[in-house]
């Protein structure tokens, strides 16, 4: 067998091109070949949160794995598995769970951190 080594390794961040307007601190989803976008409700294609604010056709880091913290759609209890939400943000709701509240959020908007 040929020797082999991956292209990322876990855990690190990548730089992928932004197809629209996406902001730093959401989720952001494959929209196309080597491009993401803000992560749309329950999400499957998911891939990490924006390390910035990006306009469509810039390159925009994206952090992979670790904690994180999101932006609340809603309220989350620490412990809760959470899925993307609408515009890149976390929820409790939906089926494709992506990690684990470590803390609490109160109402939309406010921040909790997630174990990816």
């Amino acid at each position: 067998m040929a020797d082999y080594l991956p292209k990322h390794v876990p855990g690190q961040a990548i730089t992928l091109a932004a197809s629209v307007k996406v902001t730093g601190g959401r989720l952001v989803e494959v929209t196309g070949a080597g491009t993401v976008g803000p992560a749309s409700a329950d999400s499957a294609s998911v891939v990490g949160v924006a390390g910035f604010d990006a306009d469509p056709g810039d390159s925009v880091t994206v952090y992979r794995g670790g904690v994180q913290r999101l932006v609340a759609d809603g309220a989350v209890t620490a412990g809760d598995a959470v899925a993307a939400a609408a515009d890149g943000t976390v929820s409790t709701t939906g089926t494709n769970k992506l990690g684990i509240a470590l803390t609490a959020a109160d109402e939309q908007g406010d921040v909790v951190d997630v174990a990816l």
